[in-house]
């Protein structure tokens, strides 16, 4: 019992240290809360899809460190399809595709071929790489860079706290719905015991391949929907660059939450409010005179550096995360 309230008290203590701290950056670089909140939730949002998807994934007993490289090819692949129909929504879907696609083949490689789940999730990484420079040299003769037309973009809605994408409302109620699909489904109690004991589960008659593979396309799927999501609702271009690490991001966020989606939420927001805080101050006059601006760049992988390293050895993951099963 003091266990808990000393916890809870912990928990408490660091909420009231949180916003202070935000307090204070608001009154010493002078920064308007509406725009950095507006900043936070646009970058949150990428992060909540990967990071509950994944958090789904590894539940199975699945890894995929490939969500960068599912970022980059959802991200061409959204905007395409955005200009083949006109259709910023449709594109958005067709990143989900894609997304799905790429989730499709890690858990074939993973599940059937016994392939190391790490190496394949960097060969994803890797690949994508020199996808994007290629598809955007061939679908737009650019290397570098491709401005679709603002007509494309997903349009937001202004509310009492600023300007918010619709899709970023769906981000919030996907972990919302991820922690109820996994606690209060049947689907989600198997998805669960096939991470932790996935020999009782092929003896109660469950195929635990299915349910792998099944947990692997429905992370790249939300995974794919974050990377559309970049260029669609929130740059407006696409560059070859446009993941910029953030997929390694997604999962520090997965850490974080040790697995469960309604934290992976919280995670998201701490490292959105990072790179909002980071935009915001970079472009706000006096203080990007004053603060170099690679410094202020470094803000949301600083972060990142510091929440893995105090959370990373406190976290439980299931007992068959990242091994391979074999039925008997």
């Amino acid at each position: 019992m003091r266990n808990v309230k000393v916890k809870t008290w912990a928990k408490a203590a660091s909420l009231i240290i949180f916003f202070a701290v935000f307090y204070l950056i608001l009154k010493i670089f002078n920064l308007k809360p509406v725009s950095l909140l507006e900043a936070g939730l646009l970058a949150m949002t990428p992060l909540t899809f990967a990071a509950v998807g994944e958090s789904i994934n590894e539940k199975a007993g699945l890894v995929n460190i490939g969500i960068e490289g599912i970022f980059l090819i959802s991200a061409v692949a959204g905007v395409f399809g955005a200009e083949v129909f006109n259709n910023g929504y449709a594109g958005l879907l067709v990143g989900l595709l894609a997304g799905a696609f790429i989730g499709l083949i890690l858990g074939v490689v993973s599940v059937y071929l016994k392939a190391d789940q790490i190496i394949a999730g960097m060969g994803i990484n890797i690949f994508a790489l020199g996808m994007v420079s290629f598809l955007l040299m061939v679908l737009w003769a650019f290397p570098g860079i491709h401005v679709f037309p603002k007509e494309l973009m997903v349009p937001s809605f202004y509310t009492v706290i600023g300007r918010v994408s619709p899709v970023t409302v769906l981000a919030i109620i996907t972990a919302f719905a991820g922690h109820f699909f996994l606690y209060k489904t049947v689907l989600g109690f198997r998805i669960r015991a096939a991470g932790e004991e996935p020999e009782a589960v092929d003896i109660a008659g469950v195929r635990v391949d299915r349910i792998r593979i099944f947990t692997s396309v429905l992370g790249g799927a939300l995974a794919g929907v974050g990377g559309a999501f970049m260029p669609l609702c929130w740059f407006g271009a696409l560059v070859k660059e446009v993941s910029a690490g953030r997929g390694f991001i997604a999962l520090a966020c997965v850490v974080f939450a040790g697995l469960e989606p309604l934290l992976s939420l919280v995670a998201a927001f701490i490292f959105g409010f990072s790179e909002g805080l980071a935009y915001s101050t970079a472009i706000t006059p006096g203080v990007k005179e004053v603060v170099p601006f690679y410094f202020v760049q470094m803000i949301p992988y600083i972060t990142t550096l510091a929440v893995v390293t105090v959370t990373i050895g406190r976290k439980r993951f299931p007992k068959a995360i990242g091994k391979p099963y074999s039925r008997e």
